[in-house]
């Protein structure tokens, strides 16, 4: 989940706000950012849509561009 802390920071929030706006305990954020837990399907889509990144961004760190 490489994206989702790199997104959290350049958007300047604390793990704390991030976890209350998702309604999680801020050491799950934590255990999702450093990869010791990895969320559900539902979580993915919701953090995608906290920070309008797609879901590839949250997990890789990289925006998705098509190769032709």
């Amino acid at each position: 989940m490489k994206g989702l802390r790199q997104i959290r920071k350049k958007r300047g929030y604390s793990q704390l706000k991030v976890a209350m706006d998702l309604n999680i305990s801020r050491e799950a954020l934590s255990y999702y950012e450093t990869g010791k837990r990895n969320p559900d399907l539902a979580m993915l889509i919701q953090m995608s849509e906290y920070f309008n990144v797609s879901i590839h961004y949250l997990v890789t760190g990289e925006n998705f561009s098509e190769e032709e």
